[in-house]
């Protein structure tokens, strides 16, 4: 059995959509012959923790874990965050705050933890691998991004022992959406370009998780690059127990960043409880996840708030339920230069429950290529009002005849277990 490394930073009891990605492919791994061997933190700041993710690690994986060093300790007494709360690393203000304590943190967070707060822990963990693939027989590195600091360590071991590695890239580098937030000086511009070049110019392989983003990789001068999708578990809930909400519930899962915040959203939902006779009697807004101030004010600025429910992270499963359950799941791209090759993990989740989504993004995006392949929902551009109220009007009038069903298809690809599949057909391109 051929064995690879792969170094990540998200790993279960950590939460949230950055930890299914390589959770899913280990547990896939052995059917075709592959051991993974995760290498990842001790003791780690994740965003969201969810303890049953747990009971999804094979017994069969080695798991080493190494304690790392960041800087967030100074980062809460500069914020004045409490001990044990979590920071976001994706710019969501649960308040609204311009004060110059902040943007002096976000500054310093920018320019000066270059690739990012994890850098401290690449030197380390370099000495460490280093010996352990000396005395341990490893096939093949993977570096899951980001925090691209994984793709520094493993540019560090090819350099130094040249093992076959495939960087994987679970959101853009330079193109990610809130790049141009952070504050970056000339220098630390430069800097960040360059250490992308470097990790794309000598991985063996880079995977990109869509077709757009596998463009700008190979623009940025990637040697090799494949599209390799996340996708879905084919989960068996308990058809007895998942009925659908009474209500005409409209449900968000995930967070919502201020570029995530579709105000013409709010505004079409807040003109048709004026026009269409009992919308607003049926209807239930529900967000699952941490949301930015600048949502809350739409809400209250359209009169939306009474008829939304809040909630925190819940664990993956309860997710999956809350998904089955809703009568339409909302779909938010990030209003950024990057919105085209936008194709986050709750999407595939979204597909594999099999409700109608309703999205608004670019309609000429690599989510609406999907969308309209399998027929699985109806996407609004970001500024096309009209058609936007024309599609929750469709879906909540065929709610009304008990109708409201979407016959999905062409999503098997999508399944775990054939993108394993498709992955281990990398690793032996690789390691020929």
């Amino acid at each position: 059995m051929k064995k690879v490394l792969v170094i990540t930073y998200y790993w279960p009891p950590s939460g949230g959509s950055q930890v299914l990605r390589w959770l899913k492919f280990s547990k896939y791994l052995p059917e075709f012959r592959w051991e993974p061997v995760i290498y990842t933190p001790e003791n780690p700041e994740p965003q969201q923790t969810d303890n049953s993710l747990i009971q999804e690690i094979p017994d069969t994986i080695k798991v080493i874990k190494r304690s790392i060093w960041e800087p967030y300790k100074f980062y809460r007494i500069i914020n004045r965050k409490k001990k044990g709360e979590k920071i976001s690393t994706a710019f969501i203000s649960e308040k609204k705050s311009n004060n110059i304590i902040d943007k002096a943190s976000n500054f310093i967070r920018s320019n000066f933890f270059i690739p990012d707060a994890r850098k401290f822990w690449i030197k380390p963990s370099f000495r460490f691998l280093k010996k352990y693939i000396k005395n341990n027989t490893v096939d093949l590195i993977v570096s899951s991004g980001p925090p691209h600091s994984m793709h520094i360590i493993a540019f560090l071991l090819k350099k130094n022992l040249n093992i076959p590695w495939i960087a994987d890239f679970r959101d853009p580098w330079t193109k990610i959406d809130y790049y141009k937030e952070l504050l970056l000086t000339s220098w630390a511009d430069r800097r960040h370009h360059r250490l992308e070049k470097k990790v794309l110019t000598t991985a063996d392989f880079v995977l990109a998780v869509g077709p757009t983003m596998k463009e700008e990789f190979i623009k940025a001068g990637a040697r090799n690059v494949k599209t390799i999708t996340n996708g879905f578990d084919d989960y068996k809930l308990p058809a007895d127990r998942i009925k659908q909400d009474s209500k005409f519930s409209i449900t968000h899962v995930g967070s919502i960043p201020k570029s995530r915040n579709a105000e013409i959203l709010w505004k079409a939902i807040s003109e048709l409880i004026k026009t269409q006779k009992g919308f607003g009697d049926n209807l239930q807004i529900n967000l699952i996840g941490k949301v930015d101030y600048s949502v809350i004010d739409s809400l209250n600025k359209y009169n939306l708030i009474n008829f939304t429910i809040q909630n925190e992270y819940i664990p993956h499963l309860q997710a999956l339920k809350r998904m089955s359950m809703s009568q339409v799941l909302l779909l938010l791209i990030n209003n950024t230069q990057n919105a085209k090759g936008i194709l986050t993990n709750k999407f595939f989740e979204y597909l594999s429950v099999k409700r109608p989504i309703l999205a608004i993004g670019p309609t000429d995006g690599d989510i609406a290529g999907i969308l309209a392949s399998s027929r699985a929902g109806k996407i609004s551009d970001f500024d096309d009002l009209n058609n936007l109220k024309e599609n929750i009007a469709s879906y909540y009038n065929m709610y009304l005849m008990d109708k409201l069903e979407i016959s999905s298809g062409n999503i098997d690809r999508f399944s775990r277990l054939n993108l394993t599949r498709e992955l281990v057909t990398t690793f032996q391109e690789v390691i020929k």
